[in-house]
């Protein structure tokens, strides 16, 4: 029988994407964080299957969890690339449990992947805001800012070097120049 986690250690507290759930205690690999609940809608009922929010957790083809209800706190818990925990979906019961993959350490944020269906049509039309995607994208952006600076140092070393012999030249005829007037302004 699993571990299941005790009522104190999670909290819901703010998050970078707004609202998430996070550890207030060790949450050990594997135990059971939280159940994620609310009224069981059947697709096979139209007013069921019309209704829509962000909090539908599906079970399989014909089950679905609304976890639009406040009490359900596991509606918190926000999208992964990398999570710390992973949904336990048990249709015959029709119940889904949170629980840990990693350890989580108190004040981390509790994160679990969301799937491919809910990624593409809530997440990736507004970009993945996940610590892992943020961290990525931070690299991309320094990789870039690194590449602009040495195209930029190119840039100057070409223009420099183009313009090299004829700034020497210029130098040379102004400072000749500069030298004879000088010299005639003395004599």
């Amino acid at each position: 029988m699993p571990i299941t986690a005790s009522s104190k250690a999670y909290r819901v507290g703010r998050s970078k994407t707004g609202l998430g759930l996070f550890a207030t205690m060790p949450i050990k690999k594997g135990t059971r964080i939280i159940r994620y609940f609310g009224p069981i809608l059947d697709s096979r009922i139209p007013a069921h299957d019309e209704i829509e929010n962000k909090y539908l957790f599906e079970l399989n083809g014909r089950w679905t969890i609304d976890g639009s209800v406040r009490k359900n706190l596991a509606r918190y818990i926000n999208h992964s690339c990398r999570p710390n925990a992973e949904s336990d979906v048990r249709p015959r019961e029709r119940k889904v449990f949170i629980r840990a993959i990693r350890n989580i350490e108190p004040g981390d944020e509790i994160n679990y992947d969301y799937g491919t269906d809910y990624f593409k049509a809530y997440l990736k039309p507004i970009g993945c805001k996940c610590a892992s995607c943020e961290k990525k994208r931070k690299k991309l952006r320094a990789e870039a800012r690194a590449e602009r600076a040495k195209v930029k140092t190119r840039t100057e070393r070409k223009a420099a070097k183009k313009a090299g012999p004829k700034a020497a030249k210029k130098k040379k005829l102004n400072g000749h120049a500069f030298g004879k007037a000088n010299g005639r302004a003395q004599a």
